[in-house]
């Protein structure tokens, strides 16, 4: 066992850093592979019963030939379809719309449940203490890949309970990691973003599984794996995270785990209560939401009151929905563009699935453009919190711009550039989240973060939902064709540029004021 003093200390931080890494990358945000997955569901015939025959006549008829080219080749009707079928993939003689949609409220309700649930999490990880909430999430999960791998395409409806629990499980492991971050002080940003950045990249686990589907490894052994490796996820819960919470700032000689739990108590107690949190109430630096001339720190009321929540809470609303539509429409996107040939439709599914590794090597890089200016003088008066959110600015707009080219990228009906649209996506959502939990982090009382952060999440999803009501509009009133909804999405996605903007403005204010008292100081 390690030691819990000095170097052995240091080891135990390392330990706790890497099998967290690994753990949000095997599992916390798999259900964003949804792609993969509905590739591999599709072929076992799940909702295969709302498929329905293509009227030849209008459709298929007019793509492929014209009416005087039809008539020359094939004098009726019968001998025309039969040759179609020789010929084309099945896929293309039904209309499975049907099929998709169901896909679609699936995957809606899942995302919806996975940033939903982070508001009821954040109350119980706060109040609970991280031991507690790893049992629940670990319980949560495991009933998930249960339920997907003990369905079959007679019992298609489990897959509502399954990929919402995933969903669900997969949040609170995130949740419980992102704390790890305080054991390394000045890293603390970059490590936030690297978690997130592993959170993205989970999403290739069921590439994984469609290619051992594809080899001929069942759908349900796959699924049972990944139940048995809650066992892991058990013990690491005992050995390398605390009981409650990790502190901010770090306590020097900070113990935790199955064996250091006496000295954890004897050195380092606990805060409880309402100030338990992954932050803790020691901070002594002002934020912009403390009072002035006063070390009392504003309530969550007035947080969630403030321009600074709710512009926020904008910025990632909309570049949510920008990808959640994305991925959500992906599947049907690729079969348009491919004219339903499935060998592509697999290709550029496998390519989408392995852009989304590369999410744990671009998250850290917005890690380190937030904590660029750590170790540096700051300006004379300059507040740390101030420092930060200076530095932030950067990122937020950053992240904006690339949600923008993104969403042009993909509302370009063009299959070779879908390349360059997956490697977008992948960027931009490891900026989006791993800066969202950075900023709140750094710009609310360290108190109320695990509330603020499942607030904002859980408003998040609300907003979310609107991607049913555009996948509707674009099968029905736009006859498959997402054109005009990914421009509006677009557009809406320049938004989130007030946020930066603001910050920008807010301390530009601050720097005013602080010069202001150094003249009159010095007057």
């Amino acid at each position: 066992m390690l030691g819990c003093e000095g170097s052995g200390l240091r080891v135990r931080y390392w330990l706790t850093l890497v099998s967290g890494l690994v753990e949000c990358l095997g599992f916390a945000g798999v259900v964003f592979g949804w792609a993969s997955l509905v590739f591999v569901l599709k072929s076992d015939g799940y909702f295969d019963y709302l498929c329905v025959n293509k009227t030849i006549n209008g459709t298929i008829t007019e793509v492929f030939l014209f009416p005087s080219q039809r008539e020359k080749l094939f004098p009726t009707e019968t001998t025309f379809l039969s040759c179609l079928k020789g010929f084309l993939p099945f896929s293309l003689l039904q209309d499975c719309s049907g099929q998709d949609e169901q896909f679609s409220i699936i995957f809606t309700v899942a995302s919806f449940m996975n940033n939903f649930f982070t508001l009821p999490n954040g109350f119980l990880f706060d109040h609970c203490g991280t031991r507690v909430t790893r049992f629940v999430g670990i319980f949560i999960y495991t009933a998930g890949t249960l339920l997907i791998a003990f369905s079959d395409a007679t019992l298609s409806v489990l897959l509502y309970p399954a990929l919402s629990c995933i969903a669900v499980g997969g949040i609170l492991f995130l949740v419980t990691n992102m704390q790890v971050g305080n054991l390394f002080g000045t890293h603390r940003s970059t490590i936030i973003t690297l978690y997130n950045g592993a959170f993205d990249s989970s999403s290739a686990v069921f590439l994984v599984v469609k290619l051992l589907y594809q080899d001929g490894v069942s759908l349900r052994a796959s699924l049972i794996f990944l139940s048995s490796c809650s066992a892991a996820h058990l013990i690491r819960t005992f050995l390398l995270m605390p009981r409650s919470h990790i502190p901010y700032p770090l306590p020097e000689n900070y113990n935790y785990g199955l064996k250091c739990g006496t000295a954890q108590m004897s050195h380092t107690p606990e805060v409880r209560a309402d100030n338990s949190n992954i932050q803790t109430s020691q901070v002594t630096e002002t934020t912009p939401f403390q009072a002035k001339n006063s070390t009392q720190e504003r309530s969550f009321r007035s947080c969630i009151l403030s321009w600074f929540f709710f512009l926020h809470l904008l910025w990632l609303s909309v570049m949510q929905l920008r990808h959640y539509l994305f991925i959500g429409t992906l599947n049907p996107m690729l079969h348009r563009l491919t004219a339903g040939d499935p060998a592509l439709v697999s290709t550029y599914t496998n390519a989408f699935a392995f852009t989304q590794l590369c999410g744990i090597l671009c998250a850290p890089w917005n890690g380190l453009i937030m904590d660029r200016h750590k170790g540096k003088p700051r300006e004379a008066g300059q507040s740390e919190t101030e420092a930060d959110l200076k530095a932030a600015v950067l990122s937020l707009s950053v992240t904006v711009l690339q949600c923008v080219v993104f969403s042009l990228c993909a509302a370009i009906p063009l299959l070779p550039l879908q390349y360059l649209t997956f490697i977008l996506q992948v960027l931009n959502r490891s900026f989006l989240y791993g800066g969202n939990a950075a900023f709140i982090s750094m710009a609310f009382p360290p108190a109320h973060f695990g509330k603020l952060y499942g607030t904002v999440m859980a408003l998040s999803a609300v907003v979310s939902l609107l991607q049913y009501p555009c996948f509707a509009l674009i099968n029905g009133f736009l006859q498959g064709n997402p054109f005009a909804v990914n421009v509006a999405l677009t557009i809406l996605s320049c938004l989130a540029f007030i946020h930066p903007i603001y910050v920008y403005l807010h301390c530009r204010r601050q720097a005013a004021e602080r010069a202001m008292a150094n003249i009159t100081t010095s007057s």
